[in-house]
C-alpha cells in the first residue's frame, strides 16, 4: 500500500511538505509514457525509502582572507 511507502520515505525526509514537493518533481521527471502515474509515484516512494533524495552537503572551511597590496 502507498501509505507504507510514504511512512518508509519519512525515515529520510521528516518534513511532509518537502516530501510531497520532492515526490511530485521526481514523479514528473521519471514518468514514462504509457504507464500509470500511480505506479511511477510508488516507484519514487520506494526509492525514497531506500535512500535519501537530499544530498549531504559538506561544509568547506573558510580560508582566511589575504590582504592584497595595491600597485603603486
Amino acid at each position: 500500500m502507498r501509505s507504507e511507502l510514504v511512512f518508509g520515505a519519512t525515515a529520510h525526509i521528516s518534513n511532509r511538505f518537502l516530501l510531497t514537493k520532492l515526490a511530485s518533481k521526481a514523479t514528473r521527471k521519471f514518468h514514462r509514457p504509457n504507464t500509470r502515474i500511480q505506479d511511477t509515484t510508488n516507484e519514487v516512494f520506494v526509492h525514497f525509502s531506500r535512500s535519501s533524495p537530499i544530498p549531504i552537503v559538506r561544509k568547506i572551511p573558510q580560508l582566511a582572507a589575504i590582504p592584497l597590496q595595491r600597485a603603486s
